[in-house]
């Protein structure tokens, strides 16, 4: 059974974490679906299975999070570049869009994997540890 305050809470750390860690070391911003799935694991009660459901869906919605956020930056940018250069505003525009639906659908699929591996550790460490 999905347990959705553990797979928002994960949702979130994993969207927080995956930022901050881009910004500080581009490398290790694996870690923030791995943790954010792991925190969820290890909150719902269940079997590893559960565990790595419920990690795979908050990698997930995490992955759409910071593909929103990339996208609503990137249109910021490109309203400015609009005010200045209209034609390379348009341009802008259309390019910025494109990329930020592939970034989103790259996020949603490496975080729900990392999420999901996350959760199994994370229900799995729970089990064992009682």
């Amino acid at each position: 059974m999905t347990d959705w305050k553990a797979v928002g809470t994960g949702a979130l750390l994993n969207a927080v974490l995956t930022i901050i860690l881009t910004f500080i070391a581009f490398p290790v911003s694996f870690l923030g679906p791995l943790i954010g799935g792991f925190l969820t694991g290890y909150i719902e009660d269940g079997y590893e299975k559960d565990g790595a459901v419920d990690g795979a869906l908050s990698g997930i919605i995490g992955g759409i999070i910071i593909g929103l956020l990339f996208m609503a930056g990137f249109g910021a940018l490109t309203m400015v570049l609009g005010l200045i250069f209209a034609k390379i505003g348009l341009l802008a525009g259309t390019i910025t869009a494109v990329v930020g639906l592939l970034v989103t659908i790259i996020l949603v699929f490496i975080g729900g994997i990392l999420g999901a591996a996350g959760g199994f550790a994370g229900a799995l460490i729970q089990k064992n540890g009682r």
